[in-house]
């Protein structure tokens, strides 16, 4: 009798081939998968412009599953590791030296971009009267410095957090660390809450990046069928700048600071790699901040110093967004016939390096940076509002710039401090703290 029922045994092993095939897709590299994306979201794009528009949300869902976990994941990192540097001093000398290094960096940056895009002309007879200032829609606000400093000391850091303020949350996580550092042991119970948060926010990005593709897909079909490629033609020699600064400086500028500090640069680049892509297609940084720390602990960096640069830098350290405003300026100045001597070239180099502090990392937020610093210099800002036809483009690759940007800031720093210690033999880093430092949460 057991024999006369087969259909149950025939309908039951039809399901396990799908359910095989995707295990199959999903040993497949993140990359991969974002690569494979990409195509589909093109082809959509182009062919079905009306359902590109319409997959946008899977991009939004997926910016919104990383912004959700950010803050969370990123409050108990930089607490555990600046209560773990066992010295208020070394707090302040790593910030120290990571805010000089932004504003270095930051400034050649600026001059490449501003000596690249004088050297080419680019702009010379751009058509900036046929573009249309509506465009420019709500990003017009500008930059205010006095909100910018009530944002990094917020007066409600529970309003902070849902408001996704990531320099107020630094400010305030920083001050809990401290206060952590000097009660000492009291601060163990709080310590062992922040470690298993963070280990269960690295689980939780761990899913999130999963389904990255996804949101790759979204924002690929988005940008082709909303944007298109009119523009291309008359402004392909901006982008063709934009995309040659950013090449000297992934290929000369960071080569050189990394030798400099003895740090393997190629092998950073490779460690990094997926996440630079990953930043790249969805056009915000914000995207792999979470993974961006695992991978920087496992290239070497210390816990401590990755926790309190990277996101620092997220505000105060964008190279490929400055390259970009910079050249985007010039490509203004020369399209109105604007003066583009030594003097108001270096005018727009310190209006920049001023203007670019506290750039938030999500999608096409130099554009703001950019409008504020046009309307500083008197350039109209029809001429802004034609270079958003191809922001989508230059966005993606400035971003993607900006991520790798800030894994050398934070091997730089922490390279900085162990040739320190190894000098001086300051003993800061005692060999319990150093295995603090080196503890990982299950991720």
């Amino acid at each position: 009798m057991s024999t006369a029922h087969p259909l149950p045994t025939s309908a039951n092993t039809p399901p396990t081939r799908p359910s095989g095939f995707l295990r199959r897709c999903l040993r497949i590299p993140i990359g991969v998968q974002s690569v494979i994306a990409v195509g589909l979201g093109a082809l959509v794009g182009s062919l079905a412009p009306s359902a590109g528009e319409q997959m946008k949300i899977l991009g939004d869902v997926f910016l919104n599953l990383v912004q959700v976990v950010v803050l969370p994941l990123v409050f108990p990192l930089i607490v555990l590791g600046i209560a773990r540097m066992e010295s208020v001093k070394k707090v302040g000398r790593i910030a120290g030296k990571a805010i000089l290094y932004f504003e270095l960096v930051t400034t050649v940056v600026l001059l490449i971009a501003v000596g690249l895009a004088k050297f080419t002309g680019i702009g010379k007879g751009a058509p900036v009267h046929s573009a249309d200032a509506k465009d420019l829609a709500g990003l017009s606000k500008g930059i205010d410095f006095h909100e910018l400093a009530l944002n990094a000391v917020p007066k409600n850091i529970f309003a902070a957090f849902g408001e996704g303020d990531l320099l107020g949350a630094i400010v305030f996580a920083l001050l809990v660390g401290v206060a952590m550092a000097a009660i000492g042991e009291k601060s163990d119970p709080f310590a062992a809450v922040l470690e298993s948060v963070a280990a269960v926010m690295f689980k939780v990005v761990g899913y999130v990046i999963r389904v990255a593709p996804l949101g790759v897909l979204g924002f690929i079909s988005y940008d082709v069928a909303h944007y298109g490629f009119g523009n291309l033609r008359s402004l392909v020699g901006f982008i063709t700048v934009v995309y040659a600064g950013l090449a000297i400086v992934l290929g000369v500028l960071f080569p050189l600071i990394a030798a400099l500090y003895r740090i393997r640069y190629v092998e950073l680049l490779k460690a990094i790699g997926g996440l630079a892509g990953i930043a790249f297609v969805t056009r915000s940084s914000e995207s792999v901040l979470a993974p961006l720390m695992a991978k920087l602990e496992d290239f070497g960096v210390s816990r401590s110093t990755t926790s309190f640069v990277v996101p620092l830098g997220y505000s105060f350290n964008t190279d490929g967004s400055v390259l970009y405003q910079a050249a985007a300026l010039v490509f203004l100045a020369n399209a109105y016939g604007a003066d583009t001597s030594l003097p108001a070239l270096l005018l727009m180099v310190g209006v920049l390096v001023i203007l670019s502090k506290g750039m938030a990392g999500v999608a096409s937020a130099s554009i703001v940076v950019l409008i504020a610093a046009g309307n500083s210099l008197g350039l109209p800002a029809e001429g802004i509002a034609l270079l958003l036809g191809v922001d989508f483009i230059v966005d993606m690759a400035r971003t993607g710039v900006n991520v790798i940007g800030n894994s050398l800031a934070a091997a730089v720093v922490d390279s900085s401090e162990k040739r320190r210690e190894a000098k001086y033999g300051t003993g800061e880093t005692s060999p319990a703290g150093a295995a603090a430092l080196r503890k990982e949460p299950v991720r």
